[in-house]
């Protein structure tokens, strides 16, 4: 027996890499969305935990440029005046849309609708995993 006679070709070790990537992302990708307008949304996810984003929180952490700009400023001064909102009424989602396979798009009653939330960046914000830290 040659010694490279034990190593995966590199056709075997490509698909056993893909094999394993396609496993990470039917894990993270959600298997069930549910959309409440008033109160915020439900996942479960292709691995079987479940989380809840309430409406306000997401619109906190929303993806976006100006939002991430906005956060950024806040951190270095907490008296950063907030932008007034377009809303008239409590914070709801007005509706969600999937971008593509990997994120989902909300539109905000205050006029907001310019954050992708990937699949990715939802698992990291997961309320429930911040309260357990």
């Amino acid at each position: 027996m040659h010694a490279d006679e034990s190593h995966a070709s590199p056709e075997e070790s490509l698909a056993s890499a893909s094999a394993a990537a396609s496993a990470a992302a039917a894990a993270i990708a959600p298997a069930h969305l549910d959309l409440d307008r008033e109160k915020g949304l439900a996942i479960t996810w292709g691995d079987g935990r479940e989380s809840f984003f309430p409406i306000a929180y997401l619109r906190r952490r929303s993806p976006s440029a100006d939002a991430k700009v906005l956060r950024e400023e806040m951190a270095r001064n907490p008296l950063t005046v907030l932008p007034a909102s377009r809303a008239t009424g409590p914070l709801t989602a007005l509706g969600a849309e999937l971008v593509g396979n990997y994120a989902v798009r909300i539109r905000f009653s205050d006029g907001h609708s310019t954050g992708i939330f990937s699949w990715t960046y939802l698992r990291s914000i997961d309320p429930a995993l911040e309260t357990r830290a």
